[in-house]
């Protein structure tokens, strides 16, 4: 897999080394997808999922509530779900430690948190981690590292005892170069649309 031309470079041709930066131009591309395009990546990337679910089997997935132009996977999670997924959404609980996990019912009422992400309006905070996690990258690596939003909340999270199973969801066109820092996890798969 290689990069796109389309990373940022600095003046002298070089690859911008901010991950800030990089971090704002991929998403510049992430919403800058036909609404259309978005649509079709979203079922393929969701097919795959339910794939890898069957190969894996596992009785609980910790999924995402889509945000900033984040693959919707919605219809993936209701053939989840039709399949006896029980499906987990992550919870801020306090800003420096790794997520909470709440049971969540598709169509149930949902609020969003003091960081604007929703979850459920009747909280039911899951005993037991997921044994799988699908986590939405902003950007990867070929090393299988994602970029977020910076707030380490999934690296956090991942370096707890025992760490879930971990497949990141993403955007082909999202693969990029940068290095990964002293706390970064790497993911067991990412999924793209291709």
């Amino acid at each position: 897999m290689t990069s796109p031309s389309s990373i940022p470079r600095n003046p002298d041709g070089q690859p911008a080394s901010g991950k800030a930066e990089l971090r704002q131009h991929l998403h510049s591309i992430r919403r800058a997808l036909a609404p259309e395009t978005r649509a079709q990546w979203d079922r393929e990337i969701g097919a795959k999922v339910v794939q890898w679910w069957r190969e894996t089997g596992v009785g609980a997935v910790g999924v995402y509530w889509p945000l900033r132009d984040e693959p919707d996977l919605h219809a993936c999670y209701a053939e989840l779900a039709g399949l006896g997924v029980k499906l987990l959404l992550p919870v801020v609980l306090e800003k420096h430690a790794p997520l909470a996990f709440a049971e969540w019912d598709i169509g149930e009422p949902m609020v969003k948190d003091k960081m604007g992400v929703a979850v459920p309006a009747h909280l039911r905070l899951a005993a037991e981690y997921p044994p799988a996690l699908l986590v939405p990258c902003l950007g990867y690596n070929l090393q299988g590292y994602r970029l977020g939003y910076g707030g380490g909340f999934y690296d956090r999270t991942l370096a707890r005892a025992p760490r879930p199973a971990t497949v990141g969801v993403a955007y082909r066109c999202l693969a990029a170069d940068f290095g990964s820092d002293g706390h970064d996890v790497a993911l067991d798969r990412i999924i793209t649309e291709d």
